[in-house]
Parts: C-alpha cells; structure tokens; sequence
C-alpha cells in the first residue's frame, strides 16, 4: 500500500481523497496558494507546501512546484483529483518520470482522450456507438456546411480539443454553419489553444447519462452502473442522480457494456467516466470520456456502496480489483446538488465575499463534500462551489424529499446562493417525473429562479464589519440572530479573560 500521497488540487475534493487516505492509513501531503494558506484541506492535511500565488497558473497549475513538494516531503504518489492538471497527459508523465506513482489512468489514455476527434475514431473502431458526425483537418468551410446538410439540422459545433461547455455552437440552418465555425473556433483557440472543431448531429431533449468504469493493471474493467446529468445549464451539470430514470435494465445493461468496451479500447487503468448522450427512446451515442474522477462520484458510492477513491489508490498501488461485474449491485437511489455562491437573480455570477456562517445540513441518508469552513473567502480566483449535498433514499421519490429537506437546512451566510433555485428546479414537476433534459433549465430558466430575497440591514452591517474586526463568526450570529456556541473562540459570553457586560448605570 502507498504510504504518503500528494493531493495537487485543493477544496472539497482534496478533503474528500484525505478522508480515503486517512482510512487506509496513508499519509497527506497539501500543496496551497497564498490565499489558501488557512483553508480547510490545508489544515487537514499532514504536511503542507506553498506552491504560489493565487493565480491557478502561478500554483495550482506549476507542475515543477507540485513535483518539488512531492520530492520534498517524501511523497510516493500524487492524486490529481478533478479539475487542474488531473487530465494533463503531460504532467502524468512528468510525475511518472520523477520516480512518483500517478494516482489515475496512464499518460497514453488521457491523450488518446484529449482529442474528441480522436476519441472519436477510437470509439468508431471498438464499436460503441456514436452520434452520426463529421470531422477533418483538411476540410474547408464549404465543406463542413456539406456534411451539416449531410447529417441533417440541427448539428452541433465543437471543439475538438475542450470540454466544460466551451467551444459549442447549435446551429439550426445552414446560413448560421459558417458563423457558428468562426465563434467556435475562436472560443477553442482561447479556451484550449486548438482552433480544431468537428461536427455531431444535436440531438434534441437529449439526455446526458455516463457510466462509471474503472480497471486495474492486470486486465480487469468493470462498470459500477450510470450516473444521469441530464440537469444542466449552459453545459455545466447542476444535479446528478443514479440510476437514471431513463433507462430500462436492459437499456442499463448495455450501455454499461458499452463504457467498458470504450475503456478497454484505450487500454485504460484506473477509475474514469465514459459520457453518453441518449434519445428520449434511450437509444445512447458516445460523447467523450473523462480520465479521471468526477465531481458527481458520491451518487454511484452510494448506490453501490464502494469507495472510489479508496479503489483509485489501491489499484494505483498495484492491487487488482476485489471484486467482479457479478458482484457489484444498485441499490436504492442517490441524488447530489452543487451549492454554489452565485446569484441566480444576475445572471448566476459569482458571488465573493467571506462566508460569515456555513452548517452544512445532516440526518440519516445525507452526505455533504465541502471544502469551505465558516470564516473561509469565496474568491475570484477559483471555482465558487460551498458545498455537494447528496442523498440517498430506497426511492427516487424518498431521494428528493430528503434533498429538498437537507437544502432548506443547508445554511450559508455572508454569500449569495444557489439554493433556493435548487429548491424551485427541485420541485418542478418535469424533475419529480424525471423527464428533465439537457435543455430543460436554460429554456425554463425565467420560470426556475425565484425573486431575490429582501436583505435587512443588519446583514449588511455583518457584511460590511466582518472585514474590519477579523471576527466573521461573531458578526454573522449577532447580525443573523443566532446564537453562538461556547466553544466558538469569538464567544465573548464563553471566555474567562476578565471579560464582563459594562455597567449602564
């Protein structure tokens, strides 16, 4: 087993693979920015290294800094996490050439796919199944607008190098082909520095459904069932729940099939997501794969009862996996929403600012990943996720009772959220139907965000003091009403230094 692992990632997830160390006995090394020094996976881990300033690409994305502290404090492995550098092929290799074990899939699998057109092509030849499309290095814009008429409207613009929603355009007749090329290729040049974009058939009220794969170094893969994300908004998952409600057994069975045709296709070790995008019939078309662990991987934990972190590591440390295809099994239902701090009433643009006061919600059948302790900064530099709330339940319908329950609990002071458009998206009857599709939220979206709460001036008094005296604990329970517990160092009531109430006499 690994004795020391280098998390190069920060946040919830770098909490979340610490907590799968701890259980397994392995020692945690952090790396921070400098607006990172007092975070929460900082203070958990057992070592500690600066790697930088804010700036992810003066931190976060240094590669030698992220080596140098592995090396430094004898670390035998890095894990990657998600987001940063956990699908750079490069920076794989480079901790593979240091002497280091990579704690996810070989170099070769995350560039084979990097590239979607490459993918592609991989996919095409291993047989699973992909949604009609066109792409070439060579071919001319005239010719794209051929193949579009080809494939039949509407066609999908994309980058053949991004990921994230970039790159995309969704182009309905055939004057739109060649504005839709320019944008897109300009978008990709700046998001992924590769102008490169293909064309895929778009496929209308689409559902967005992956399956969870993983695979150790002796030839096994399996599958640990689908994961659906058909709740979007501009691309970007915003709830996701397993099983899908889309899908029959058999459809369940093969497109599990599927995810591990295409993870054997590429020779692939270790846990990893193959995306599908399906017809409201279920019929299901390739989309991509991502190398690594996924934000949503807590649902299909608590589905099938395995840790996926813990078997990342074990597997990276040459143990093959416990278990068969036959063995694993789905039960009950799991369902896991992002809170973010942003403002849904603006257009759902960050929202910074110190978060004054965070009790994340608990109860049977409530699990919270979180990276953010109260007092900490939501900041520009960073992705603004507070906290993913998930659920589990014998049923779906029990699944979102108890997510509607555990967000009303959740409680977040200082920063606006999205919280209450959870709430509002939650109880939409297409979600209680499970009928949701890729497109449902951003063409409902007038109808999924509630007014903006009125704020009363002691809040923002809390806001405006909790910067000048350095006590946001303090501020936000006297502002907001609530109390402070005794063991909060800012709870005058609960100090014995000679502090006393002044006389009014």
């Amino acid at each position: 087993m690994l004795k020391k692992c280098l998390i190069a990632n920060r946040g919830e997830i770098a909490v979340r693979i610490m907590r799968a160390c701890r259980e397994l006995g392995i020692a945690t090394v952090a790396v921070y920015s400098d607006v990172d020094a007092r975070a929460k996976h900082v203070q958990m881990a057992d070592m500690a290294v600066r790697i930088g300033e804010a700036a992810p690409s003066a931190s976060y994305l240094q590669v030698e800094r992220i080596i140098g502290a592995a090396q430094q404090t004898g670390a035998d492995c890095v894990h990657p996490g998600y987001g940063f550098l956990s699908e750079n092929a490069a920076f794989a290799q480079a901790v593979i050439n240091a002497g280091l074990i990579w704690v996810g899939p070989p170099p070769s699998a995350i560039k084979a796919m990097g590239v979607k057109t490459e993918a592609r092509s991989l996919m095409e030849s291993a047989g699973v199944p992909l949604v009609p499309g066109f792409q070439s290095a060579e071919a001319d814009d005239a010719e794209f607008v051929r193949q579009a008429g080809r494939i039949g409207y509407p066609v999908m613009v994309k980058a053949a190098g991004g990921g994230g929603g970039k790159g995309i355009r969704i182009v309905r007749v055939e004057s739109d082909v060649i504005p839709a090329l320019e944008s897109a290729r300009r978008e990709a040049q700046k998001a992924f520095n590769d102008p490169r974009v293909f064309l895929e058939r778009y496929i209308e009220r689409g559902r967005h459904i992956e399956v969870q794969v993983l695979a150790d170094s002796f030839g096994n893969t399996v599958h640990l069932f689908e994961r659906e994300c058909s709740a979007q908004r501009r691309h970007q998952k915003v709830i996701e729940e397993s099983p899908s409600p889309l899908l029959t057994d058999q459809q369940r069975a093969s497109i599990g099939k599927a995810g591990v045709e295409a993870a054997r296709a590429v020779g692939y070790v270790n846990a990893g997501t193959v995306e599908f995008i399906a017809t409201p019939a279920g019929e299901f078309f390739f989309l991509e794969m991502n190398t690594r662990l996924q934000v949503e991987h807590p649902v299909t934990e608590l589905v099938t009862g395995l840790d996926l972190v813990q078997l990342q590591l074990r597997v990276a440390s040459g143990e093959a996996l416990p278990f068969t295809q036959q063995d694993i099994q789905q039960r009950g239902h799991a369902i896991e929403c992002r809170v973010y701090a942003e403002d849904p009433s603006s257009g759902f643009l960050p929202a910074t600012g110190a978060v004054l006061r965070f009790i994340p919600p608990d109860g049977p059948g409530v699990r919270v990943d979180s990276g953010i302790q109260t007092g900490d900064n939501v900041t520009i530099h960073y992705d603004p996720m507070v906290a993913k709330v998930i659920t589990y339940a014998a049923t779906r319908a029990d699944a979102l009772d108890r997510m509607r329950g555990a967000l009303s609990r959740t409680v977040v002071q200082g920063v606006t959220t999205n919280i209450p458009f959870l709430l509002t998206l939650l109880s939409h009857p297409v979600t209680v139907a499970g009928e949701l599709d890729t497109t449902f939220i951003d063409t409902h979206l007038s109808e999924l965000i509630p007014p903006a709460p009125e704020v009363d001036d002691a809040a923002l008094i809390a806001l405006a003091l909790s910067e000048s005296i350095g006590q946001p604990a303090l501020v936000a329970n006297l502002a907001f009403g609530a109390p402070l517990p005794e063991s909060d160092p800012y709870n005058p009531w609960a100090r014995a230094d000679g502090f006393r109430l002044a006389s009014r006499g």
